[in-house]
């Protein structure tokens, strides 16, 4: 006992709570891996000479930075199911939001390390004969991901955090997991300063690998 606080209830906790933790890590890593790869043509169509293309990129960009998260999972949970006449589960709903939403913010970064090459890397791609499509999946690209490492797992970090705000739609992640366990053994506050626990050891580790991450990245420029 610790100031009224009883911590014996986290043992017979721990297998629902992993559960928790290993769908909010499954969320990260697809909304993390939808996220590049939708933000990188996003970025791709913000530079293209194309301005339809570009306008309309940065609308979905400039609206989804605009919208608190909180209020893009909602609207995806209540909207996709009227759309679409069918149902859709809450972790379903919630891979989506995430994917739609860090797009917008990977795009930032995408752009901003697409525009860290130098224009002679794109050039001498022209001299060797590589169309657009070739000097950026070749030369560009590639350059561009190994700059902005660190700042795509920053991102990725603080997506981790944010996936805790699929418990308003009742998706089982970490913080759902807590609550219910919380609720089933009558010690809330046990459960949340555990998973608040949880939650730094893993973002503090990340932290310091960026930290690291971003040394090497300098040392090769």
């Amino acid at each position: 006992m610790f100031f009224g606080l009883d911590f014996s209830v986290l043992a017979p906790s721990l297998p629902f709570l992993w559960t928790g933790l290993q769908y909010s890590v499954k969320l990260t890593l697809i909304a993390m891996s939808g996220g590049i790869v939708l933000g990188t043509l996003l970025a791709l169509a913000r530079l293209s000479s194309n301005r339809l293309l570009s306008n309309a990129a940065q609308v979905y960009v400039d609206t989804m930075r605009s919208i608190p998260l909180v209020m893009v999972i909602l609207w995806f949970f209540l909207l996709i199911p009227l759309l679409t006449g069918n149902p859709v589960g809450a972790e379903s709903s919630a891979m989506l939001t995430f994917i739609a939403f860090e797009a917008a913010y990977y795009s930032e970064i995408m752009r901003a390390g697409i525009q860290s090459v130098s224009r002679g890397q794109v050039a001498a791609g022209d001299a060797l004969g590589f169309t657009y499509r070739q000097t950026m999946g070749y030369i560009v690209l590639p350059q561009a991901f190994r700059n902005m490492i660190p700042v795509l797992l920053t991102q990725t970090i603080v997506l981790f955090q944010d996936t805790s705000l699929v418990y308003i739609i009742g998706a089982k992640d970490l913080l759902k997991a807590a609550e219910i366990a919380g609720k089933n053994y009558n010690r809330p506050i046990e459960m949340y300063i555990f998973v608040a626990i949880i939650y730094f050891v893993i973002c503090f580790t990340l932290s310091q690998t960026v930290k690291r991450l971003q040394k090497r990245v300098a040392i090769i420029r």
